[in-house]
């Protein structure tokens, strides 16, 4: 199980005063206070059941992300839908190039699949090539792919171009792959449409997109995302899960946060900022290598220490950060840091600072 530890744990053996959590990649800005309100005026509502068709929600998610509500299915989460897809579309076998996102690899060997590894070239900068993965689709099979665009932990985007490709190549073999898009932080770019692949489910039935409104709108203890596929996708998919998969709370609180135009347009102006400040500062830190991030988090290379002694280290200042030596792809030299706000970040480079001397 080690090999699936996540960040974002909080809950072992705290600081006092908390600790400050650089390894969960949350929005900075918080829940919005229009958000916090909606959950508090709504509380009384959990002594019924929610929408079991969460009309309310779709309608939100149909208007933000112009798909149609027939396209749409609802989880608990991205991950739930990571494991739902996987358990009703039942593919045998499953490409996942890494490093990247571990609960792919995980919801694919829960549902009995075989997993292999399409490994990111470290000279190229971890970058995917996705004619490459098409290529090697073709010489030895797989039934489904899976990518995060952007990856975690390495940032990397695919523009709308080369996922095209990748389907364009491989919708003619015998056994057409599914492929399934992770664009969970997508909403982070203010440029997004050069990257987002929902316009390609026009033409390619095989294609399956999952995002996560938690880590945007910083709900991650409520649990919300939806997927965009076919109808006959989708219809599959809402036979396979709960009926009230999306709690009350969370459903309201999905459709207040959908609302709110401002704290996007602020959220994707700050990231952008303090990504730049972490990737500035940490390039001036000796051993330390980070790539260059493009979303709120960064991959960093450590070259004088293993990322566990880091981490340890970091620890005694009260700071998380996330070893990323369990990722498939990756050596115990990296660790990932989420993108926070000014005076957290300059702390979090001091105390790196000092860990380095």
């Amino acid at each position: 199980m080690e090999k699936f530890v996540h960040g974002g744990n909080i809950y072992d053996r705290p600081p006092t005063g908390g600790w400050l959590d650089f390894s969960a990649n949350i929005n900075p800005l918080g829940l919005a206070p229009e958000v916090r309100q909606a959950v508090a005026e709504n509380v009384d509502g959990v002594v019924n059941y929610p929408d079991p068709e969460a009309r309310e929600l779709k309608r939100a998610i149909s208007c933000r992300y112009e798909a149609h509500r027939e396209n749409i299915v609802l989880g608990n989460g991205a991950a739930e839908l990571f494991y739902l897809f996987f358990q009703m579309v039942r593919p045998a076998s499953v490409l996942i190039p890494v490093p990247s996102f571990s609960e792919y690899e995980r919801s694919a060997m829960a549902s009995g699949a075989a997993v292999r590894y399409f490994h990111l070239p470290a000279d190229a900068g971890l970058r995917l090539d996705m004619k490459a993965l098409a290529e090697a689709v073709a010489a030895e099979g797989a039934d489904a792919v899976v990518i995060g665009n952007p990856n975690n932990p390495t940032g990397q985007l695919l523009e709308t171009a080369e996922i095209a490709l990748f389907l364009r190549e491989t919708a003619g073999l015998a056994n057409p792959p599914w492929l399934m898009v992770d664009e969970s932080f997508l909403d982070f770019r203010s440029d997004e449409e050069r990257y987002r692949a929902r316009e390609l489910l026009k033409t390619y039935d095989r294609l399956f997109i999952v995002q996560s409104l938690t880590k945007f709108y910083a709900l991650p203890g409520l649990r919300l995302g939806f997927g965009l596929g076919c109808t006959e996708l989708i219809q599959k998919l809402e036979m396979g899960k709960d009926v009230w998969n999306v709690n009350f709370l969370a459903q309201k609180a999905g459709v207040e946060a959908l609302k709110q135009q401002d704290y996007g347009e602020k959220s994707v102006c700050l990231v952008a900022e303090e990504r730049e400040f972490l990737y500035k500062g940490f390039g001036k830190i000796t051993g330390i290598i980070p790539y260059v991030p493009t979303v709120n988090f960064i991959l960093l290379r450590l070259e004088n220490r293993s990322s566990a002694e880091f981490a340890a280290a970091m620890r005694q200042k009260g700071i998380l950060v996330r070893d990323c030596s369990n990722y498939p792809g990756l050596d115990r030299f990296h660790v990932r840091v989420a993108v926070k706000g000014r005076r957290e970040n300059e702390r979090l480079l001091a105390a790196a600072l000092e860990v380095c001397n």
